[in-house]
């Protein structure tokens, strides 16, 4: 018995040396697991590295680098030039802009800019004008409806400060040479430093927000931007628009002419001419052109302001617009961002719009990976992004192009009427006018009202040609009006995808992934 008892005990403590050391064993697998995992997770910040790297500290870039720093990123951004930039694209920012601002915290970067509100647009036609505000009673739009015009460099030093005001944002003056690639990922940039010296820099993302003159878009992707027209303008000086919340256009001929309130003291003023028909500013023909051709076009109040900056002999300036489809890069590790990705006409002034509202839900995705060096994690966000992107983006998209051509001046019937046939349809005011006017400010990003409203557009103008009663050359020019509204629309169903500007249900994802988005 005794010895009995004896072995029981003996292998009794045996057994729980065994659990003893199993359960220490697991343990310490667990503890090593859970250290891996943290030493895994931040393989960047061990040797002082950034988590993103930014080509480009314009709107894009200063934005994106705030928002990802608030996030605890650590961003390193290389910006060509430092100093205030001097251009007159990026003027204005639509209601769905500020929005998408507020939400970046962002917001106070309109402050301290002489930044100028406008509330309505001011369309202009044969003699006679015609008022249309942007909605007030929008129950959708969770922001005052109201845009902004600022000059643009003003508005980019704002948003260098505010990002370089947080630690783990490095802004530094440089020149981005090449992306440097490796078996299809891209690592890092070469760059030129302030020094002149040639120098790289690593991190897990890249992110090219470089602007429409990028030289990094061809290592990503193979889209070509197409030049539509030239935006001319100048700036009167020491003057004030009789209504100066109002964005005046006057549809003239070639095209149209935008004046707007740029400033307390400031007024923007532009044309728009086509490849071909740039008259020389060297010798004096622009400025002659402007003053004999287009001033006698432009309404009366708005002629001396318009002439002010023409007399007192204003800097003119010429810019290519330019389109440009999305396209998704093929190389991981890196993503493309704003005029440097996706172009429209800027007739309807939204590619600043359209940028911070890509920013919001690159932020969003991202923000759930602790580490952004694992590329296929990061791949399929950038393929999330690129997707959910789309109501916002296909809206401006195709308002752009239809926009813009239906303000081009013509002698044909067919592109008369449907000229004839917008300003109708914004002069009526009430749902139609207001539902473009949230359309054309972001304020209700989907592809299907838009398309709605062209199709109205459309009816109107052929009820046009066919009145008072149809006729065969009626008739023909009608079903040639069809088929330049299937042109607007066609191939931006193609580039921008059939599901996604037809199914409501993204136009859902959309909203819910920026409206849930939280306020930085």
């Amino acid at each position: 018995m005794d010895m009995y008892l004896t072995h029981v005990c003996l292998w009794t403590t045996l057994l729980s040396v065994v659990v003893t050391w199993a359960i220490s064993h697991v343990s310490n697998r667990r503890k090593k697991t859970t250290k891996l995992t943290d030493t895994t997770a931040g393989q960047e910040r061990r040797y002082g590295g950034p988590d993103v790297i930014i080509v480009g500290a314009g709107v894009g870039g200063s934005a994106l680098a705030y928002a990802l720093a608030k996030d605890g990123r650590r961003v390193h951004v290389i910006e060509r030039d430092m100093s205030e930039p001097v251009r007159m694209m990026g003027e204005f920012m639509q209601p769905g802009g500020r929005l998408m601002l507020a939400k970046l915290g962002l917001q106070d970067c309109l402050e301290e800019i002489d930044a100028q509100k406008s509330t309505c647009l001011s369309l202009y036609k044969d003699g006679k004008k015609a008022v249309v505000p942007f909605p007030v009673e929008d129950n959708n739009f969770p922001y005052e409806p109201t845009g902004r015009t600022f000059h643009n460099g003003r508005f980019v030093q704002r948003l260098r400060q505010k990002a370089s005001s947080l630690p783990n944002v490095r802004l530094e003056e440089g020149t981005v040479k090449s992306l440097i690639e490796e078996k299809g990922v891209i690592k890092g940039v070469t760059y030129k430093n302030s020094s002149g010296e040639e120098t790289t820099a690593f991190a897990p993302l890249t992110v090219v927000c470089d602007g429409c003159f990028s030289n990094l878009r061809r290592s990503l992707n193979n889209n070509d931007a197409e030049v539509m027209s030239y935006q001319v303008g100048y700036i009167s000086k020491n003057c004030q628009l009789e209504e100066p919340e109002y964005l005046h256009l006057v549809m003239a001929k070639p095209s149209f002419t935008m004046m707007y309130q740029l400033s307390s003291t400031e007024v923007r003023c532009g044309v728009e001419l086509f490849p071909g028909q740039i008259p020389s500013i060297a010798n004096g023909d622009m400025t002659n052109f402007l003053r004999n051709t287009m001033a006698p076009q432009v309404p009366p109040k708005l002629r001396k302001i318009f002439l002010k900056g023409i007399d007192e002999g204003a800097q003119i300036k010429v810019m290519p617009t330019k389109r440009m489809a999305a396209t998704l890069s093929d190389k991981k590790g890196a993503i493309v961002l704003g005029d440097a990705f996706n172009m429209r006409h800027p007739s309807i002034a939204s590619g600043m719009m359209v940028l911070l509202s890509d920013i919001l839900i690159l932020r969003c995705l991202l923000q759930p990976l602790d580490y952004l060096g694992d590329t296929n994690k990061v791949s399929e966000v950038i393929k999330s992004f690129y997707v959910i992107r789309k109501p916002m983006s296909a809206t401006v998209n195709t308002l752009g192009t239809a926009f813009s051509q239906v303000l081009i001046a013509s002698t044909d019937k067919a592109k008369e009427a449907m000229r004839q046939g917008c300003y109708d349809y914004l002069s009526s005011g009430g749902f139609g006018a207001s539902g473009l006017m949230a359309l054309l400010g972001g304020m209700n990003p989907r592809p299907l009202s838009l398309i709605f409203h062209l199709f109205v557009v459309t009816l109107s103008a052929t009820v046009q040609l066919l009145s008072p009663f149809p006729s065969p050359l009626g008739i023909w020019h009608s079903l040639r009006l069809l088929g330049l509204s299937m042109k607007m629309l066609v191939p931006h169903l193609k580039a921008e995808g059939v599901s996604q500007m037809l199914f409501p249900a993204y136009a859902a994802v959309y909203r819910k992934t920026y409206m849930t988005a939280t306020t930085i």
